[in-house]
């Protein structure tokens, strides 16, 4: 199937927070309550549609072991979006935010979008983690944020979307598409007339607008 933009997305965050729970949510609109840790880095596409363009997300899930960054790090380089994902029920991953942000700004391209999603939502009454907390960790650093839960798909459609739709007005602000280390491939076909609904194929009209921005700007 035609698009009009291939955008390379990598979700990062300590283990165990639900990432690859998110991409699974995502991609096939199912919930694993066991899941492998993951070695390295997995992958996962979707079609979307963002207003009249078909986007192709290309979604690299990588490990959250401290073992494992040096692989992580290599899949910064030409990423368009980084989901950074923190667990609202254990302190300790939201208080790593500020490392796996360092991490990205220094080996990303710098026009990445980022969003911060605060996930499983479903969890309330373990909640240690505030809404308030997560949202003034995205004011201080420029972030997009979103609550999100992988188990009930709450929040999961829009994280991915919206940070699409951020790219998307970036390129409208004149982003150089052509540019590779920005995380994005012109399509083929240019598929236009949002609303295309296909029962394998993944695609969905979202008409969403960005996500939730704080004031400090992008990313």
């Amino acid at each position: 199937m035609s698009y009009s933009y291939l955008f390379k997305y990598i979700i990062i965050g300590d283990t165990g927070v639900g990432k690859s729970c998110l991409l699974l949510q995502f991609t096939d609109k199912r919930f694993q309550h066991v899941h492998d840790l993951t070695i390295g880095v997995e992958f996962g596409s979707r079609l979307v549609a963002i207003g009249e363009k078909q986007i192709k997300l290309q979604i690299w899930d990588t490990a959250g072991q401290e073992s494992f960054r040096s692989i992580t790090r290599s899949y910064y380089r030409g990423a368009a979006g980084a989901l950074l994902v923190y667990d609202i029920t254990r302190r300790d991953t939201f208080e790593h935010l500020t490392s796996w942000l360092e991490d990205a700004r220094q080996h990303a391209n710098p026009n990445m979008t980022v969003t911060l999603v605060g996930n499983k939502s479903d969890a309330e009454a373990s909640r240690v983690v505030s809404t308030e907390e997560g949202e003034a960790f995205a004011r201080e650093h420029g972030l997009a944020f979103l609550e999100t839960s992988a188990q009930t798909s709450e929040g999961v459609e829009e994280v991915f979307t919206s940070t699409a739709a951020a790219i998307c007005a970036k390129i409208d602000d004149g982003l150089d598409v052509n540019n590779e280390s920005n995380g994005i491939k012109p399509g083929y076909g240019g598929a236009r007339g949002g609303g295309i609904r296909s029962g394998g194929g993944g695609v969905v009209d979202v008409g969403v607008q960005p996500a939730r921005r704080s004031e400090g700007g992008c990313c």
